[in-house]
């Protein structure tokens, strides 16, 4: 089985490169697809359509530029990996997993034990909650086994 595996959220840690890295050395057959992760380029990706003198319109403008590839991958992806750190609120992952929720997209959090409560709504609508990259990659390979 092919898949497309989106995977959100956090930027800070290698997770996404460790997952890449697993499903190639499980040789599985995912292509993964994940949102601009240079934190500079996508607060400036509205900056094309103009300078503003308020914050808030620069990020309104960044957010909807980057809207359209984040949505459109999040539309393509057979699942989502959304992944919450403990260094920084990532409203943006929760968003991500609500709208897979939405669109029916399966999806599989990943964080630690320590955002349970925080993310109870998240998780109850997950098909599955990890704690490692290494558990997402088991996962997949269950998945994807013929």
């Amino acid at each position: 089985m092919s898949l497309t595996v989106y995977l959100s959220g956090e930027i800070h840690t290698d997770w996404r490169e460790q997952i890449e890295q697993g499903a190639k050395d499980a040789c599985l057959d995912i292509q993964f697809t994940r949102p601009v992760t240079d934190h500079a380029a996508s607060d400036a990706a509205g900056d094309l359509l103009g300078e503003e003198d308020k914050q808030f319109w620069r990020d309104h403008k960044s957010a909807k530029v980057n809207a359209i590839r984040i949505k459109t991958l999040l539309e393509q992806a057979d699942v989502a990996v959304v992944r919450f750190g403990d260094k920084y609120k990532q409203w943006n992952a929760a968003f991500d997993a609500g709208y897979c929720a939405a669109l029916g997209t399966p999806y599989i959090t990943l964080h630690d034990e320590g955002l349970i409560h925080p993310l109870k709504e998240v998780d109850a609508a997950a098909m599955a909650w990890a704690t490692t990259p290494e558990q997402v990659v088991g996962i997949l390979k269950h998945v994807t086994r013929d």
